[in-house]
């Protein structure tokens, strides 16, 4: 299994800041919680890897 490899799950996606500063990646999927939380520095840097696969995604599409 991989990034490419295809799922029938269903998972919801929720993005914002906590009360102690950090960004938090809150992701569900059934009964499944997986809170994900980053410096604002480390959510800077993925930001930055969102737009580098948004831009490949987008010519691939092309």
């Amino acid at each position: 299994m991989g990034i490419n490899t295809e799922r029938e799950i269903e998972a919801n996606l929720q993005i914002g800041p906590t009360d102690q500063g950090m960004i938090r990646l809150f992701i569900f999927a059934g009964d499944m919680e997986i809170p994900m939380d980053f410096e604002p520095d480390e959510a800077e840097e993925i930001i930055e890897e969102l737009k580098s696969a948004i831009a490949t995604a987008q010519k691939v599409r092309k």
